[in-house]
């Protein structure tokens, strides 16, 4: 079974960002697993904390069981290494565990946060980690005698300002046939519920850019877009 690895800094940007990805690919047969750093527990959760007599447990419980049934509906395993956030902070260990679960699942491609933010310090620290951890399961000095990842493409998902973070789309993935899924996912975001109509904006957008990148003449009405780390390896050029 062909295999995809997504690394999320909080519960929810593995469904604002990648979640036409993560359902797209396990709809076709992949193994979808999402590894979120942290539950978005003081940075991302103003709502739970507007409540009367709201607690970090309750924040984190609350915003663990969106992300448990956003990853269900998507069709994907997930896997929290409760981090915390604003700020984020890892240690050796978590980049040795993430490199091991890249060894593990050696998966056909890897996608994450993009390389800036100048509005969240969290999400350009989870792509440095998701970086050095790849690098790292390609090491054979890396617990030698287990064996190493070749080098599986490393796509960087859509940030909230792109602009601001100097990202540029350089591949758009078709998500039409697994939009209502993205968007049910949406729905479990009850924290971020006012991100459910911007998300769908950009996806509707980057659909519109899609069809008008593409050669092969369809319409596409929802996409995702994304930016390469590393070039592309093809046998031909059409």
């Amino acid at each position: 079974m062909p295999t995809g690895l997504v690394v999320s800094a909080h519960a929810a940007d593995f469904v604002w960002r990648a979640g036409g990805a993560v359902a797209l690919h396990a709809k076709r047969g992949y193994r979808m697993v999402v590894v979120c750093l942290s539950f978005g527990e003081r940075g991302e959760s103003a709502r739970l904390w507007r409540q009367p007599g709201a607690t970090l447990d309750q924040v984190k419980s609350a915003r663990r069981k969106e992300a448990e049934r956003a990853a269900e509906i998507l069709g994907a395993e997930l896997i929290m290494f409760d981090l915390g956030d604003y700020p984020l902070r890892v240690a050796d260990e978590d980049l040795f565990r993430l490199a091991d679960i890249i060894r593990d699942l050696r998966p056909a491609f890897i996608l994450g946060h993009s390389a800036e933010d100048p509005y969240n310090y969290d999400h350009p620290l989870a792509k440095n980690f998701t970086h050095e951890a790849r690098i790292i399961a390609q090491a054979h000095g890396h617990n030698p005698g287990a064996p190493v990842v070749a080098a599986p493409p490393l796509f960087l998902f859509e940030p909230h300002q792109t602009e601001q973070c100097n990202w540029k789309p350089q591949v758009f993935l078709n998500i039409d046939e697994v939009w209502d899924i993205k968007r049910r996912a949406f729905e479990c975001m009850q924290a971020q519920e006012f991100l459910w109509e911007y998300y769908t904006r950009v996806a509707l957008q980057r659909g519109l850019q899609a069809t008008m990148n593409a050669n092969s003449g369809i319409t596409i009405t929802h996409a995702e877009a994304y930016q390469r780390v590393f070039p592309a390896v093809v046998e031909e050029l059409a």
